[in-house]
Parts: structure tokens; sequence; C-alpha cells
């Protein structure tokens, strides 16, 4: 994948556009602020990652799985151009933001 920022700063336009939607919302936003925080607390630096670095996966995994679970039910066209633009979202790239937001490298 290119680590290239091709979209305002962002990966592409799938994934600014979810951040975009998480922080539009005040709501949204601190709920995937306290997940953050969570999923920091809750990880733990193994031989391969670190705290940080699981932090990040596990909240990224939280990400997809809730957007993909609150995806409306479409058929045909529709669902397989959501899906396809769900697919190019840098989930990961959205959870490392919203970690930085809530300032944990600091602690890491």
């Amino acid at each position: 994948m290119s680590t290239e920022k091709d979209y305002n700063g962002w990966r592409n336009y799938e994934t600014w556009n979810v951040k975009l939607w998480i922080d539009n919302d005040q709501a949204s936003a601190e709920d995937w602020q306290a997940r953050a925080k969570g999923a920091y607390e809750d990880a733990e630096a193994d031989k391969v990652f670190t705290k940080l670095e699981r932090a990040k996966l596990n909240l990224a995994n939280d990400l997809k799985a809730e957007f993909e679970d609150n995806a409306p039910e479409l058929q045909g066209c529709y669902a397989d151009l959501l899906n396809a633009a769900l697919s190019e979202v840098d989930w990961y790239e959205i959870a490392e933001n919203v970690l930085a937001e809530i300032e944990v490298e600091a602690k890491a």
C-alpha cells in the first residue's frame, strides 16, 4: 500500500471522508476518543508490537467493524459501490490519528 497522502493530508478520499464524519458529530468524536483511550489502556506490548502499535491495531479493527456493521442494507450496484469504498478506508490511519488526538503517544 502506498504511504503517500493523496487527499487533504490523508491516504485517500474514503479515509478522509470517514474521519470527517467521525469528527463532524461531537458525540461520535467523543465516543471514538473514549474508545481510543480504552484501546490504549487495554493494549499490551508483545514481541512484535509496542503498546501503542497494539492499541492502533485494536482500534482500527473496532472502527472497521463498527462502520461495516452499521452500513445500510443495499443490493446490487449500490452495495458493490459502498463495499468498494469501505474497502479503501485506511482504518489504521484513522486509529493512529484518534490516538494522537488524545496524546497517548507521549505516554508510549
